[in-house]
């Protein structure tokens, strides 16, 4: 499993992904989840994945591929003109790689299925944030839907939800995701440390601060058991029912 949160802000975007993929309790591995393509001062497009590993290293090997050798029918992530585009590109590639493995005709057996999240911002367009399903559909986070996560997102969302803002900082954002992770690497052995951390500024068309937090990572300690005390304290100060 995986767990990944790309987020809107008034600033920009923000992006977070684990790197475990698990086949059993007994063979867990580390693989990066969050890709990067930019032609600096032109675009800049992040791209995070869920699900079948290896439909998701198809689907980006194919994406890269594309960037080095472009084709008329098969355009380039570096080339199509708008986020839209890119969302529609990813979908049609994610389904193209879906069907050729799939065993049951028209529709994609779940076990090859992949999510993938799709954000940037292409010069002479706003920042955009998309979520692609493995049917090459894809729906556009907005103001009343401001984040998107995939994987494991049952256990990271209620922090997000309570505490998103976007006028919040870069710092701020980071520690509201760092505890949405931290509360469902607590709650699932399928999603784990290390973490990739990477921002977008508005209308920079160039990668922000990229970052991997590793399980020795102080900030993530501290906020860690931070959470944790301030999560005791507060139940601790709920007051209790009377059952007399």
């Amino acid at each position: 499993m995986t767990y990944c949160v790309g987020m809107r802000l008034n600033r920009g975007l923000i992006f977070m992904s684990d790197t475990r993929t698990n086949a059993g309790v007994d063979n867990i591995s580390t693989f990066r989840k969050m890709f990067t393509f930019e032609k600096e001062g032109e675009r800049c497009i992040t791209l995070m994945t869920a699900g079948n590993l290896a439909t998701t290293q198809a689907l980006m090997s194919i994406l890269e591929e594309r960037t080095k050798a472009p084709d008329e029918r098969a355009p380039s992530i570096l080339e199509v003109p708008s986020m839209f585009q890119v969302a529609r590109l990813v979908g049609d590639t994610l389904r193209e790689v879906i069907m050729r493995n799939a065993d049951v005709g028209q529709r994609a057996d779940a076990t090859f299925n992949a999510t993938v999240i799709v954000g940037g911002q292409i010069n002479g367009g706003e920042p955009r944030l998309f979520m692609v399903y493995p049917e090459g559909n894809f729906i556009e986070a907005s103001v009343d839907t401001p984040f998107i996560q995939i994987g494991e997102t049952k256990y990271g969302r209620p922090i997000l939800v309570r505490a998103y803002d976007p006028d919040m900082s870069w710092e701020q954002a980071v520690k509201l995701l760092l505890v949405s992770f931290d509360s469902t690497i607590k709650a699932n052995l399928s999603v784990g440390l290390p973490l990739d951390l990477q921002t977008y500024k508005t209308d920079s068309l160039t990668s922000g601060l990229r970052r991997r937090i590793g399980a020795d990572d102080a900030y993530f300690k501290t906020i860690s058991e931070g959470w944790g005390h301030a999560l005791k304290s507060a139940f601790d100060s709920l007051p209790d029912i009377d059952l007399g």
